[in-house]
């Protein structure tokens, strides 16, 4: 009866550790926003596209995914010609899965007030992105260097400062 019972209790962890292993990969957006999301790649391919290209030491990348000045206004956060005064006090954390951590302010987030546009990439060149880059990047393509271009991303974290 006690064989049983243990080979039982060992299929069902077998069981929900592959279904585990078998969720698609996803990244959240938290924080100060009217509506969190939970977003995965499929999420991201119903969204309109966008592209961005990169060069690092002469090697060129052309990343798809979606600017995240979208993924924000579909969180509700008030970008747009309206954001002014208390709104601009707020930033974003970006954070990856290997606790790396880059912060960005709304201002520079919001494509009425400046003409760079930050992508949140789940392909490059072509192919999705997997393995040690994670499943989602957030690429600054305007960036001279990519230390604020965060792999492994899995939280998108607003903060507003004033109200």
């Amino acid at each position: 009866m006690r064989t049983t019972a243990l080979r039982n209790a060992v299929l069902c962890i077998v069981i929900a550790s592959a279904a585990l292993a078998q969720q698609a990969p996803s990244f959240t957006v938290t924080g100060s926003v009217k509506q969190p999301l939970t977003l995965t790649a499929a999420d991201l391919a119903a969204m309109p596209r966008a592209k961005a290209v990169t060069d690092n030491n002469g090697i060129q990348t052309t990343y798809e995914g979606v600017w995240l000045s979208d993924i924000l206004k579909k969180a509700g956060v008030p970008l747009g010609p309206g954001m002014r005064g208390a709104a601009l006090a707020g930033y974003i954390m970006a954070s990856a899965s290997d606790g790396y951590q880059v912060v960005f302010s709304l201002g520079e987030l919001d494509p009425d007030m400046t003409s760079g546009q930050y992508l949140l990439a789940d392909t490059a060149n072509g192919k999705a992105l997997f393995g040690e880059n994670g499943a989602f990047r957030l690429v600054i393509p305007t960036d001279k260097r990519g230390a604020r271009s965060v792999r492994l991303l899995t939280k998108i974290e607003v903060v507003q400062l004033k109200k």
